[in-house]
């Protein structure tokens, strides 16, 4: 071979070498291009939904205590995560596209508060975990198949209320107490629930439990004037339609005197005599913080039992009192809360 052939294959290799690095150095490139941020810094912030059946004042401080509880275990809105706040004003339909709405942006953790909220949003998203609270039974809801050992994709906190306590409370203000009325919403199976346990506390004490049912806020005045006159006192459960709409159901109940015990402590304030409530903020934050449990991988909703808190509080409403002409005992009185 000739040096200018030589010289002439030397370049030619050296050419086809300098264009099979180009090729390779550019498939290299595209498969592991670095990311422009580390994994850390571009990583979103989880969605958190929370969906509340409607307004009043012991759901929205269940509400209060689930954000306080992820807080203090260091779950705050705008670092890593970020609520979706939603509200369902007491609509079924509502509670549905909230849902859906939940499972379509891929929430990693639903809370749902309130019963109806709770069944509709797992009726709906199926493979997120979901926190309830403010449900009175979980398993009579059937959100779990049992309370001690849940099995599926939902759990959270009850907040069943010391019912019988409350009905010993009612004839300690009324001895004379021989029927008691109570009004609920039947669909609601929460309320049926506790209507139950008032009548099986009832029996010992020889009370008559009078039932009014309501379907809407529009069918309170009705219920209560049904039975006002047949009854010594009124008990009302934890029930959301009468929970929302205790203001005007005491308007109807104060011209007849009537003393009225209610389910919890924000019925009580809005305008019941009195309680022995638990306290709805508390269960909150009990909730937030079985979520922090679950994001952080510590526990499975599965595996979770439905927790309650056992202890409650009396509390009075001094105006009310004031209103229907009603001196609350003073034993009673001593280490209670009082609104005025």
């Amino acid at each position: 071979m000739s040096i200018e052939n030589l010289t002439l294959s030397r370049r030619t290799l050296v050419a086809g070498c300098a264009a099979a690095a180009a090729l390779a150095g550019c498939g290299k490139k595209e498969e592991a291009a670095p990311a422009s941020t580390s994994s850390a810094d571009s990583k979103e912030p989880l969605t958190i939904g929370i969906v509340q059946l409607v307004e009043h004042e012991a759901l929205d401080a269940a509400v209060r205590g689930i954000v306080d509880g992820l807080a203090e275990r260091g779950w705050k809105d705008g670092e890593k995560i970020k609520f979706d706040r939603q509200n369902a004003q007491a609509d079924q339909s509502n509670l549905h596209n909230i849902a859906a709405r939940f499972a379509s942006e891929k929430a990693a953790l639903v809370f749902a508060v309130a019963t109806p909220a709770a069944q509709a949003v797992a009726s709906v998203v199926k493979n997120t975990p979901i926190l309830a609270t403010a449900v009175t039974d979980f398993a009579s809801a059937k959100l779990v198949k049992s309370n001690e050992a849940p099995g599926g994709m939902v759990t959270g906190v009850s907040d069943i209320g010391p019912i019988a306590e409350q009905l010993q409370l009612l004839t300690e203000l009324v001895p004379q107490a021989k029927r008691v009325g109570t009004i609920y919403n039947s669909s609601e199976v929460n309320s049926t629930y506790q209507v139950d346990i008032l009548k099986e506390a009832a029996k010992p004490l020889g009370i008559e439990i009078v039932e009014a049912t309501v379907s809407n806020v529009n069918d309170i005045q009705q219920a209560v004037v049904s039975i006002r006159d047949k009854v010594d006192a009124l008990y009302l459960p934890t029930d959301n339609v009468i929970a929302s709409a205790v203001p005007a159901l005491m308007k109807v109940v104060e011209p007849a005197k009537l003393v009225t015990v209610a389910g919890e402590r924000g019925m009580t304030r809005a305008g019941c005599l009195g309680s022995i409530s638990i306290d709805y903020y508390e269960l909150g934050k009990l909730t937030g913080h079985m979520g922090a449990d679950v994001l952080e991988g510590k526990a499975k909703p599965a595996e979770m039992p439905v927790q309650r808190q056992k202890e409650g509080k009396r509390v009075f409403n001094l105006r009310t009192a004031e209103a229907i002409g009603f001196k609350i005992p003073a034993k009673l009185l001593e280490g209670a809360e009082t609104f005025k």
